[in-house]
């Protein structure tokens, strides 16, 4: 509000992703901030104001109607966000698509474009990423439990959860899971620069 008289809202809601070049202001702002890690004594007072900056800069350059979006509570993306938020928590859930409509207040078939929009992929798609992400967080703590681990997150079929991992992530679940804990391994002793 403080970033100056509201902007008419568009016809329809801006891509929730968007890139463009950032300007020089943006970027000495972004600097700063990066540079308080370096003096976490100076962090409390002037993260905030850095932050404060970045944010006004966002909110009147080129992609100025995205980010409003965010704060806008009858927005595509803060509609849909309710339904990203519960696929989110029920991902081993069945999916009902009028359901998930009905708590973005939209039609079914308007819940299914502004979410194709926002996320780049239906909901069903959605929540089968999730769940593989899901099982693979779990897989890297549960190593020997494949099948348990796909049940867990809401396959019924071992075959179509092995499959599915193996198409999101290259490598059958136990290969993938050994693969990541063995580099966790290897890098347990080293810190970043």
């Amino acid at each position: 509000m403080s970033a100056g008289a509201p902007r008419p809202r568009p016809a329809a809601d801006p891509p929730a992703i968007s890139t463009g070049p950032a300007g020089a202001d943006l970027l000495d702002a972004v600097v700063r901030l990066l540079r308080l890690l370096d003096h976490p004594e100076d962090l409390p007072v002037l993260a905030p104001l850095i932050e404060q900056e970045i944010m006004g800069r966002l909110l009147t350059g080129p992609h100025a109607a995205a980010v409003r979006q965010i704060g806008r509570t009858d927005s595509g993306l803060a509609l849909v966000g309710r339904a990203i938020r519960w696929i989110r928590d029920n991902y081993a859930e069945p999916l009902r698509i009028a359901d998930l409509a009905a708590l973005a207040a939209m039609s079914p078939s308007a819940f299914h474009r502004h979410f194709r929009a926002i996320t780049a992929m239906s909901p069903l798609q959605f929540q089968k990423r999730i769940r593989l992400q899901e099982a693979r967080s779990l897989l890297a703590v549960r190593p020997g439990d494949v099948a348990g681990v796909g049940h867990l997150v809401g396959y019924d079929s071992p075959s179509q959860f092995n499959r599915e991992y193996r198409r999101l992530f290259g490598a059958p679940p136990g290969l993938d899971a050994a693969r990541l804990r063995a580099a966790a391994g290897a890098q347990g002793g080293r810190r970043l620069p």
